[in-house]
């Protein structure tokens, strides 16, 4: 199905494309959420990683990895606002709070929220949004054992959270 949605947004089929979008934001919402804080940088983010994907569609070589390309484009817009972020000076802080996660999916949160930042966003892609190793190893652009082993650890980790 999403393979042929992606053959004819390349063919600047906008109905197609809107489609493919409407049935991934949830998962480029979490992906982003877990990158960001506030509810303005994800949603510019994820405005900015659309028009990239509407832009560039015809340069994704195998449609089939439409979401792991999409995914991939949502992290380097997240990456690129982080360091702009740290280049400006913040004057106050003022602590958000965030009802736009679902009830289901606070405690899932709240518990990789446990984890440093390394193991964080492989739980989410893994575990959050179904994404296979190789492709979160594709994604983060580290190598697939290592995407393996700081699963195992991360789930060391949680065990001990639980546990204790």
């Amino acid at each position: 199905m999403d393979a042929l949605l992606v053959k004819r947004a390349q063919k600047n089929d906008m109905d197609a494309f809107v489609a493919l979008i409407e049935k991934h934001k949830t998962g480029l919402y979490k992906v982003a959420k877990s990158y960001l804080r506030s509810e303005e940088d994800v949603a510019d983010v994820m405005q900015d990683t659309v028009l990239s994907a509407y832009e560039h569609i015809r340069e994704l070589k195998n449609v089939s990895y439409f979401k792991t390309w999409l995914t991939r484009i949502l992290i380097n817009h997240c990456k690129n606002m982080i360091r702009q972020q740290k280049r400006c000076i913040v004057s106050e802080e003022v602590p958000e709070t965030s009802d736009t996660v679902p009830p289901d999916d606070r405690e899932f949160y709240a518990l990789v929220g446990e984890l440093p930042e390394d193991y964080r966003m492989i739980f989410l892609l893994y575990y959050g949004e179904g994404f296979r190793t190789g492709e979160i190893a594709q994604i983060l652009e580290l190598n697939e054992n290592t995407v393996k082993s700081r699963l195992r650890r991360g789930r060391e980790k949680l065990k001990h959270v639980l546990c204790y």
